[in-house]
């Protein structure tokens, strides 16, 4: 038994439980905090890398989601930290017409692909035909409704801000939604343009972090005080020779290198398509400087081994700066990040800001150095109906009857068919 004035068992547990919240109450070591971010990032750097793997597997209309939710994520990113709410509150439109002007332009650039790259289907359907031949000029009309709005919403005492807004809309159209639609293009093209740059511009940043830590001594720029000139080369040249290997493997497969000519396909289905000459290997002959008198040697190789050469200088060179930009763009605005998107890396522009000029980069290089033009079942349909008369569509279709059935590919049933129900050219 306890004396009157001594402490009880209840009274000691008391202060056990005391202390022990007290303990939990105490603020986290810098150690502790940095553990805890640690751990955070991990587990989310693991679930971004299979999501991206899952769904580029699962097929192309899944990236081109991911890409459609990155472009609206970031443009709500970038828009928040320029917003004062205090002025917002009395301008309710300020808002409305930022969201509005984004859906005008993905209604821009989304059409724009769409009749591209799926003119047979988007041409031939007769509620959709008016719609893709006049679709710049339904665009240009719904931005000018929004520009007459924005004008006759001016409010005065306001306007710097107003015009602010404006402006910084704009550039966060451009910079985001217009560089990162051509990702989407991108994905059209072959998963490859898509997958490609991407992973060079990751593992760019990976080399240089590693890089920069191991041999690191020079600052490179005061924009980003922890990049250095031997990272920056040292992550030129690793990423140069991971971009080899990287090709070397996607080539083999044409899941990556056919155009998403169906949208349904996966991995497992696959795709099938005549590949680009890009990535079939030439014969190329070598006359080493220091051995003149020798033989001239000769090796195969893929012209596309060529091009990775520029793919990985530019997401090594040109596409950190997408990072500076942005590093500028946060000490500007005194933020650390552009938002929390992502526990532990911040905002989903934080982590995407190199990868849109990367993937603007990619798509202009693909179309003036690799694509290869040709006639399209699109492209002539789209000739055939903003270039001939109906009576001229007609004989097309009849002259296309007529060779199919010289061919033998069709019976002569159908030309007896279509001579009989299509109408005769006066």
């Amino acid at each position: 038994m306890s004396e009157p004035g001594s402490p009880g068992p209840k009274f000691l547990n008391g202060s056990s439980e005391v202390s022990k919240e007290e303990k939990d109450l105490k603020p986290q070591t810098e150690y502790e905090k940095k553990k805890q971010t640690f751990i955070t990032r991990t587990i989310w750097t693991l679930i971004m890398i299979s999501g991206f793997f899952a769904a580029m597997f699962a097929g192309h209309i899944y990236i081109l989601g991911i890409v459609t939710a990155v472009q609206i994520v970031s443009f709500k990113e970038v828009i928040a930290i320029a917003n004062v709410p205090s002025r917002a509150k009395n301008l309710p439109f300020t808002r409305s017409l930022n969201w509005y002007f984004l859906g005008t332009t993905m209604y821009f650039l989304y059409g724009e692909s769409v009749i591209y790259y799926f003119k047979h289907i988007v041409l031939v359907d007769r509620i959709l035909l008016p719609f893709a031949t006049h679709h710049r000029f339904i665009s240009f009309m719904l931005y000018v409704m929004g520009f007459v709005f924005f004008v006759g919403s001016l409010k005065k005492g306001h306007y710097r801000f107003q015009f602010t807004q404006f402006a910084w809309t704009h550039m966060a159209l451009y910079l985001i939604n217009v560089q990162s639609h051509f990702i989407m293009n991108n994905t059209l093209e072959g998963m490859i343009w898509f997958f490609l740059p991407a992973s060079l511009v990751i593992t760019n940043d990976i080399f240089a972090y590693i890089c920069g830590i191991t041999f690191g001594r020079t600052q490179l720029i005061k924009l980003s005080p922890k990049k250095t000139v031997e990272g920056f080369v040292g992550a030129w040249i690793l990423t140069i020779l991971f971009g080899f290997g990287m090709t070397n493997v996607l080539m083999r497969y044409k899941y990556f290198i056919c155009p998403a000519n169906d949208l349904g396909s996966n991995i497992f289905t696959g795709l099938h398509c005549t590949p680009n000459p890009v990535f079939i290997p030439q014969i190329y002959t070598f006359q080493p400087p220091l051995l003149l008198h020798s033989a001239p040697r000769t090796f195969h190789i893929a012209p596309m081994q060529f091009h990775i050469l520029i793919f990985a200088s530019f997401a090594s060179l040109i596409a950190p700066f997408g990072g500076f930009f942005a590093s500028g763009l946060k000490r500007t605005f005194k933020v650390k990040d552009f938002g929390e998107s992502i526990p532990g890396h911040g905002g989903i522009t934080d982590r995407m800001d190199c990868q849109f000029i990367m993937g603007f980069f990619a798509f202009m290089y693909y179309q003036s150095f690799i694509a290869v033009y040709k006639a399209s079942v699109g492209g002539v349909i789209e000739t055939a109906i903003q270039g001939l008369s109906v009576e001229e569509q007609v004989e097309v279709v009849k002259g296309l009857a007529k060779y199919l059935v010289g061919q033998g590919q069709v019976g002569e049933g159908v030309l007896e068919c279509l001579v009989g129900v299509l109408p005769r050219r006066r």
